[in-house]
């Protein structure tokens, strides 16, 4: 699966929270990050043009190999049948919110419980942030996504001994 995804520089585009559409030339982390303990166990480096449910069922197959959980909390963009399909199958509780659709049916409401477990979620983008502003994820001055890869992986080892560090009394 991984080998499908394009690896080559891509165009990326994301509407902000204002409505307005961003643009950005290279490419895209997506990683699995725990809920406990916010470290990484998975990330995937593909073209920024690849959608974010293009990721998530190879994130799921390699993470599945390096440890258990009982959840998938994923944000609307991974609102898939196919990623609600594979979750299933791995036997996790399945927290994705609902991408508003026309003539689609509604999930039934979440409990209070799942509606706490969802704000987990933010995790992930904690940790987006933390490698972009405290572990150089924001600026990359190399080019080639094998090299883009490797500045990346020492930010994301920074950031895995700080937050173990933080846990450890």
């Amino acid at each position: 699966m991984l080998a499908e995804l394009p690896r080559e520089c891509g165009l990326g585009v994301k509407t902000s929270s204002k409505g307005h559409k961003q643009y950005w030339r290279g490419y895209k982390l997506h990683w699995d990050v725990s809920s406990q303990g916010r470290i990484p166990i998975s990330c995937v480096l593909p073209g920024a043009s690849v959608h974010d449910s293009q990721v998530a069922i190879p994130l799921m197959e390699i993470s599945k190999d390096r440890v258990q959980w009982e959840c998938a909390v994923m944000d609307s963009a991974y609102d898939a049948a196919a990623i609600r399909k594979k979750a299933r199958k791995l036997k996790h509780e399945v927290l994705i919110k609902p991408v508003d659709r026309p003539q689609a049916k509604l999930p039934a409401k979440w409990t209070e419980e799942q509606q706490q477990r969802f704000k987990i979620r933010t995790i992930v983008e904690q940790q987006n942030g933390r490698l972009k502003d405290e572990f150089g994820g924001r600026i990359i001055c190399v080019r080639g996504a094998a090299k883009v890869m490797a500045h990346l992986m020492f930010g994301v080892l920074a950031l895995t001994v700080d937050q173990i560090l933080r846990t450890v009394p």
